[in-house]
């Protein structure tokens, strides 16, 4: 069976960003811990430090009993709509930039650094795929109604329509292609 990426222990810029990490000039520390059923599984001790000219976040565990400790460096962009900037980790392994980092074999990189790891979507066989797709797309108009036509969802941006608009309606579309003798046959 191979790795589940959702099965994998993470970190996400847009945690630490939440949890004020990542604020300008500072250093902060504290403990991350990671719970199922109401039972911590898991905990690593973290710190940051933004000091301009070198961002870094700092992370000391155990895995498997053995002490693990190393920095992850911290880049940023200037954001498109010119307002502030997005953090990046620098991932130790490929040295590619990414917003998450998975922990597989005792550290946390990108995902791209582990071989034979999947998302739990990718074992699915093609049958069961187009049988989740049928169901969620027969279950979920409803949603797919309440969003469209919510308080402030934009359905056109200067006279066109916008790309999560079209995304639900051909989900509509899709819908009406479904029958529920479909359904019933799976």
């Amino acid at each position: 069976m191979p790795t589940l990426y959702n099965d994998c222990h993470t970190i996400s810029i847009a945690n630490l960003k939440r949890w004020e990490y990542l604020n300008p000039d500072e250093s902060k520390n504290g403990v991350i811990t990671w719970s199922r059923n109401g039972n911590e599984i898991a905990s690593i001790r973290i710190a940051t430090n933004m000091n301009p000219e070198s961002p870094i976040l700092q992370l000391d565990y155990r895995y498997n009993d053995t002490p693990v400790n190393y920095q992850v460096e911290l880049v940023s962009i200037s954001s498109n709509l010119g307002k502030g900037v997005i953090w990046y980790f620098l991932c130790p392994a490929t040295g590619k930039r990414c917003r998450k980092l998975y922990l597989v074999g005792g550290y946390f990189y990108h995902r791209s650094a582990f071989n034979g790891c999947l998302y739990e979507k990718q074992t699915y066989s093609h049958r069961i795929r187009l049988m989740r797709n049928s169901f969620d797309l027969a279950f979920l108009i409803d949603h797919i109604n309440e969003q469209i036509y919510s308080k402030h969802f934009k359905q056109h941006y200067r006279g066109q329509p916008t790309k999560r608009y079209l995304k639900l309606i051909n989900r509509i579309e899709a819908r009406k292609m479904i029958s529920v003798k479909d359904l019933l046959n799976w």
